[in-house]
């Protein structure tokens, strides 16, 4: 995406990629693939704009967080499939350190409980199964990156050159960086095994000092700043503009993830949400973030397209859930990756529960959507819990509010009205916004704050009597997947 100095968009491409799914629980992504498809959406933007980059101020990339990639420095040539965020198969890794009392020190350093989310037990994963890759790390050739710094690194040349490096958000989602110091941690790193050498440098979100410049040969045909980079769900915090403590975005995409800004203050949960870095401008100090992760809720309608096969996309499902007045009684809890916030339960596994003869597939499609919105009330109730501040709007972004029933069932299982801005695709524009202030294109943060516009408000239209006995319900369907997975299930 193209913005320009209004933050309005000026071009955009897109390209979906594999999701491969070669067992229960286990997802994976193919980072060559990642990176085609990278350069393919770059040149066709460009191309259809008529851009090039001499009209390019700064570049920013963004990206799902928590998705591990490994791949040799002299070849350039990935390992193995990328590791992808949801995936549950370090369950093991994940209870071994809560079990040996490790548990604590994680929580205490990186803000994050022992769980199969995070990169550190993935990128311990690989090297445990992997065939060459502990030793070629042992010898500094095999790098460690999220997918930032995947793509950082092909952007700046590569095996000619290519830098390895990343930013607090997304090291933050390691388990293996102290978020006092935003550096890598050695007693971090010790728990886990995995050598120093592997791992990115650790530079500002938004970095007057660059990550580093495209290439001539590379898909932006010429060199261009690259300034900014962000996880997404932060990028979508900047994108949102959210940078005084107590405000608040909810990102609606693959999973969702709600943000709460808490200044430079590290508040630790105690309801089950993660403390993570919001985002670091240059010399600043780290703003932080509590953070409630959902894992799933818009895959949860790609389930419904892609497995179930009972709507051909994702604009079906809102015009299948007209069709059903209500539920039905039918509840659907989608913990196909165990559940993250606030439970963090990897024993977990996804439930419809409530079925009758009455039942209809639009039952399941508005259930489906109602999965979506309860999850974000788990979450905005901790959230509440841990900080004391009580939401009088959620701002919203990300493809789900292009649902116009998904964000107002959201108003009315919330109590709350529901803002969606004009540009719905805050991730990227976050990204921009980092990189656009690193470079001066932006002075402040008021110039990005007088960008933002409501497009859409939805208010809560519910009786309070029936948003609680349908949220009692939800929680007895959530009770339903517990205890799902034995350990010693394979």
């Amino acid at each position: 995406m193209v913005f320009d100095h209004g933050g309005n968009e000026i071009a955009r491409h897109q390209l979906e990629h594999e999701q491969i799914l070669p067992r229960a629980g286990w997802v994976e992504h193919n980072p060559t693939e990642i990176w085609e498809r990278t350069r393919a959406v770059i040149q066709t933007t460009l191309s259809r704009a008529n851009l090039s980059a001499e009209d390019l101020a700064a570049v920013g990339v963004t990206n799902q967080r928590e998705t591990t990639v490994v791949w040799n420095r002299r070849t350039g040539r990935p390992y193995c499939n990328a590791i992808v965020w949801q995936d549950t198969r370090t369950d093991r890794i994940a209870a071994e350190l809560e079990r040996a009392g490790h548990g604590e020190t994680i929580r205490r350093k990186a803000g994050l409980p022992p769980a199969t989310y995070f990169s550190g037990g993935k990128l311990r994963w690989i090297l445990d199964n992997v065939a060459g890759v502990a030793a070629d790390a042992e010898r500094g050739d095999a790098l460690f990156g999220t997918t930032d710094s995947w793509l950082l690194w092909n952007l700046t040349g590569g095996v000619d050159g290519g830098v390895h490096v990343t930013d607090p958000t997304n090291a933050s989602r390691t388990m293996l960086m102290d978020l006092e110091t935003c550096d890598w941690d050695d007693e971090l790193l010790a728990l886990f095994g995995i050598p120093r050498a592997m791992l990115p440098r650790i530079a500002p979100s938004s970095n007057p000092d660059l990550f580093g410049q495209t290439r001539a040969d590379g898909p932006f045909g010429g060199e261009v700043p690259l300034a900014g980079v962000l996880g997404d769900q932060q990028a979508a915090t900047v994108g949102q503009v959210c940078f005084r403590p107590g405000e608040a975005k909810n990102t609606y995409g693959t999973g969702n993830f709600l943000l709460l800004n808490t200044g430079t203050e590290i508040v630790r949960s105690q309801h089950g949400l993660l403390t993570t870095v919001a985002y670091q401008f240059g010399d600043d100090k780290p703003v932080y973030a509590l953070e409630g992760s959902i894992a799933v809720t818009g895959s949860a309608v790609q389930w419904l397209r892609d497995q179930l096969g009972i709507i051909s996309g994702a604009a079906q499902s809102e015009s299948l859930a007209r069709q059903a007045a209500d539920n039905g009684g039918v509840y659907f809890v989608p913990a196909f990756s165990g559940l993250f916030a606030p439970y963090w339960r990897s024993d977990a596994r996804g439930v419809i529960v409530g079925l009758s003869r009455y039942s209809t597939n639009a039952h399941l499609a508005r259930a489906t959507l109602e999965s979506i919105c309860y999850q974000t009330r788990d979450v905005v109730e901790a959230m509440q819990a841990d900080s004391g501040v009580t939401l009088d709007v959620l701002r919203v972004d990300g493809g789900v509010t292009a649902n116009e029933l998904c964000m107002q069932l959201q108003a009315d299982f919330l109590g709350v009205p529901v803002s969606r801005p004009v540009v719905a695709e805050t991730t990227a524009l976050g990204a921009a916004y980092a990189a656009g202030l690193a470079v001066g294109f932006w002075q402040s943060t008021d110039e990005l704050e007088e960008n933002w516009r409501e497009d859409r408000r939805w208010h809560p239209t519910l009786p309070e009597a029936q948003r609680a006995r349908g949220y009692g319900r939800w929680k007895k369907a959530v009770a339903r997947t517990l205890d799902w997975i034995d350990e010693e299930d394979d």
